[in-house]
């Protein structure tokens, strides 16, 4: 196990600011995308496996999320990856993401291909696909509904969780309580610090459903058996498009799956990087 030394920080974009926080080590980089109203919290466990690998770790809050910047006018997410990775001379990286996470991912190796050496997409969201799932689009209505209304944070993160933490397959009960009070907490906390941001200017994407063949960096994609179709299709749309993208389906988790399966999700991403770590 190696040393490392953490750093905290925020660099500019345009528009905004980023907060961030990198190991000092000097090997190959890895950098952390965190999944829609989280934090860059969510990957504590792996961040802290990944600083001892000797590979520079790096996980950030994206724009309207955790500690960066409220959104306040257009942005492109990709963007502000590529501004991180030029303010922490990170030339080039292997990108983890989950959900939003991942949708960050795949655009940014669609649009800054130079600076991406592999993707790791769990849970994937993809730029250009629309929800068709009945329990997402049900959750989706419901939640814009309760914004202004009274109770109206809760309400909204409460149906969060029904999509993205207990699944369509699952009661609230059925869910690990600490980490369902886990997701509640950081969902809660970014609603309260960027709720003015809600709605704000126009969020530019690559429309990576349609340009998933350009893709031509070894890609692990990853899902959970219990989360929604529009996300099982997601991942084996990926897996069918991508020229030797491997697809694991992992058994008895919905949408968090680095945190309901973690011993099988660090397996899967350490063979994974493995041959890009050396």
């Amino acid at each position: 196990m190696t040393h490392t030394t953490v750093t905290a920080a925020s660099v500019l974009v345009n528009g905004g600011h980023l907060f961030y926080e990198s190991t000092t080590s000097g090997g190959p980089a890895i950098v952390l995308l965190h999944g829609g109203m989280l934090d860059l919290r969510m990957w504590d466990e792996q961040f802290t496996w990944l600083a001892g690998t000797g590979a520079r770790t790096i996980r950030y809050d994206a724009r309207g999320h955790g500690r960066s910047s409220t959104v306040a006018g257009d942005f492109a997410p990709h963007d502000d990856l590529a501004a991180l990775l030029d303010a922490t001379e990170v030339p080039q990286a292997v990108l983890v993401g989950l959900s939003g996470g991942s949708r960050i991912a795949l655009d940014t190796a669609l649009t800054h291909p130079d600076r991406v050496m592999g993707l790791a997409l769990a849970s994937p969201g993809i730029s250009g696909r629309e929800f068709t799932d009945p329990f997402v689009l049900d959750h989706l209505t419901r939640q814009l509904d309760a914004i202004g209304a009274p109770d109206g944070a809760q309400i909204y993160v409460e149906h969060f969780l029904r999509m993205w933490v207990d699944g369509p397959n699952r009661r609230p009960e059925d869910v690990d309580a600490a980490l369902r009070e886990r997701m509640r907490a950081a969902a809660a906390a970014n609603v309260a610090r960027h709720a003015a941001g809600l709605g704000v200017g126009t969020l530019r994407e690559a429309g990576a459903a349609g340009r998933l063949a350009e893709i031509g960096v070894p890609v692990l994609v990853l899902d959970g058996a219990l989360d929604s179709t529009d996300i099982l299709s997601n991942a084996e749309l990926i897996a069918s498009s991508v020229p030797g993208a491997r697809h694991v389906r992992i058994p008895s988790a919905a949408h968090m799956i680095n945190l309901e399966r973690p011993a099988l999700f660090d397996a899967e991403l350490a063979t994974f990087l493995k041959p890009m770590l050396r």
